[in-house]
């Protein structure tokens, strides 16, 4: 769904949540609920899809959710890799469940950009790095997504 139709089919009101999806972990960030701001979440220790699908239940209930965004990780030359087939395949699993709008949105180098930051501006420890970066990517994916979604 691309983000106009994403847009018509969401609530007026209501938060997104932003995925940067991984095999061993998946960050997740959380919207505002007038979608302006998005805000590092959790990470989902993947172990099994039903202890994440779980856990993402119980993310929609807590901060009324009303639509799912994905971090695409495309290929610089625009191509989807294994990663990226990895993702749709995961929220077209998720969306059997929860049953709300979903998109994706091209997350390249996202991580790269978060771990600078991390690294430069905040001066965090290899240590701490990790055990932030999928969320903030997340946030940093879902906060770009949001930055658009109000242009349209």
């Amino acid at each position: 769904m691309d983000i106009g139709e994403f847009k018509h089919a969401l609530k007026p009101c209501g938060a997104l949540i932003g995925f940067d999806f991984g095999v061993k972990r998946l960050g997740v960030a959380v919207s505002d609920l007038s979608r302006m701001i998005a805000t590092s979440y959790t990470i989902i220790e993947r172990k099994s899809f039903a202890k994440d699908i779980v856990a993402i239940e119980k993310i929609i209930a807590d901060k009324e959710v009303c639509g799912l965004v994905y971090g695409l990780p495309k290929q610089m030359d625009g191509s989807e890799g294994e990663v990226a087939i990895l993702t749709r395949q995961f929220a077209s699993r998720v969306d059997e469940k929860v049953h709300l709008p979903y998109t994706f949105w091209d997350e390249r180098l996202s991580s790269k950009a978060v771990e600078n930051f991390l690294i430069s501006g905040v001066d965090l420890s290899r240590q701490k790095r990790k055990k932030v970066l999928d969320s903030s990517a997340a946030a940093y994916i879902l906060q770009g997504f949001l930055d658009a979604l109000q242009r349209f």
